[in-house]
């Protein structure tokens, strides 16, 4: 099924009933007709002789000039030609129709396309066009790639639209992921002859049925339970080492978003390193996530070795720290030694997570060898969307087996 498909059955409306003309219609909307704008869009019947108007051409037009013949399909003189015609006008003239006619998880795919299809991405350098496109991470993915070329004018406009984005995202998950990491920090805190006062009855009790005594209907506390005193002191340490090669976008607004809901917990001491063939620390502007993004460079090599060397020189408690690698594992470095700090770390004590990407798609493209070779060593590469990550944290924080999905 084409996007195209997919995007028309989404549209928003009353039901439809499904009759002989509906689907009729329906064909007609997925295979096209006349060039969005046209004066043979409205009343064309495509190959189904079935003519539209009024909404239904309008929507056939702006699914065209993306999917259709004049939105990348047709050549001319062997060039392939754009519907949309590169042109600012015509582009923010498009965007206001998607955004009219299609509901907003359409619009960012439709978006997305538009990108790809018909590299639109320099016009998203200009002001006027952040201000018409629908915010979503993929979007901020590509200001990202783009903003050694954006022109001062524009870093503002863009900075307005990552800030969107990243509220948005901090809005979805940084409370669940609180909650999560408190509980899972409380967890590992317990402790076995714990003081009175600092006792887990509810724990300690059901440990102890077994020592159940009935004539005198009371249980003797064999075992004691109990969490270590509060404390403000930091219980955990967390460093995320981030691949910011292009393929990792998504998770690069992600991990800056999980970044900074980290950094803001007393209990957790987050360092955030990205890396290329350079590596950068980013741990002073984990503040404010946005600053984060705009000091990562998308794009470039990849030298996992030694970003993974900084992170090791970074560990001070190994056996309360978790080293969160978010790659695609395509090393540029030398193979044999990142497997090496890698075994290395988890010697020391280290919970050594590897996370294939951060993001809603699953897993990328990835080195299998190397995801093989630190399965063997003990750390299992997978990826993780978003709603997963807390769990996946609590896991490496309590030591306990990684909640790793299923490959579908």
């Amino acid at each position: 099924m084409t996007t195209a498909q997919t995007t028309t059955g989404s549209v928003t409306g009353p039901p439809v009933v499904d009759t002989a003309d509906e689907r009729l219609r329906r064909w007609r909307l997925v295979l096209g007709g006349g060039a969005w704008g046209s004066p043979q869009a409205e009343g064309s019947g495509g190959g189904t002789g079935c003519a539209l108007s009024g909404t239904d051409a309008a929507m056939d037009g702006a699914l065209g000039a993306l999917y259709g013949t004049g939105g990348g399909q047709e050549r001319t003189h062997g060039k392939r030609s754009a519907g949309l015609e590169g042109s600012a006008p015509n582009v923010a003239r498009w965007l206001g129709d998607i955004r009219t006619y299609f509901p907003s998880s359409v619009v960012q795919v439709m978006q997305r396309d538009a990108i790809d299809r018909l590299g639109l991405s320099t016009l998203l350098l200009e002001p006027e066009m952040l201000e018409a496109v629908e915010a979503d991470v993929h979007l901020v993915g590509t200001l990202l790639s783009l903003n050694k070329a954006m022109p001062e004018t524009t870093k503002e406009t863009a900075r307005a639209v990552v800030r969107k984005v990243v509220e948005d995202l901090e809005k979805r998950l940084a409370t669940r992921t609180r909650a999560t990491l408190t509980g899972a920090l409380d967890r590992s805190a317990r402790i076995s002859r714990p003081r009175h006062h600092d006792i887990d009855w509810d724990r300690t009790i059901r440990a102890n049925l077994k020592n159940y005594l009935p004539e005198y209907r009371t249980i003797v506390p064999e075992r004691l339970i109990g969490y270590g005193r509060a404390a403000q002191a930091v219980k955990k340490d967390v460093v995320l080492c981030i691949d910011q090669s292009g393929s990792m976008a998504a998770s690069v607004v992600y991990a800056s978003v999980f970044g900074a809901v980290l950094a803001s917990m007393r209990s957790i001491a987050t360092r955030l390193v990205v890396f290329d063939t350079a590596v950068v620390d980013l741990t002073d502007q984990l503040d404010d996530p946005v600053d984060v993004l705009f000091g990562t460079q998308l794009g470039g090599g990849t030298d996992i070795n030694r970003a993974l060397a900084y992170c090791q020189s970074q560990i001070t408690r190994p056996a309360d720290t978790v080293v969160v690698l978010i790659s695609d594992l395509y090393e540029g470095g030398i193979r044999d030694e990142m497997l090496k700090r890698v075994a290395a770390m988890k010697a020391s004590g280290v919970q050594f997570v590897a996370l294939l990407a951060l993001s809603d798609e699953g897993a990328p493209a990835y080195d299998r060898e190397h995801a093989a070779a630190l399965a063997a060593l003990g750390a299992p590469a997978f990826a993780c969307t978003p709603d997963l990550f807390p769990e996946v944290m609590a896991a490496a924080i309590e030591k306990r087996a990684l909640p790793v999905p299923a490959e579908g």
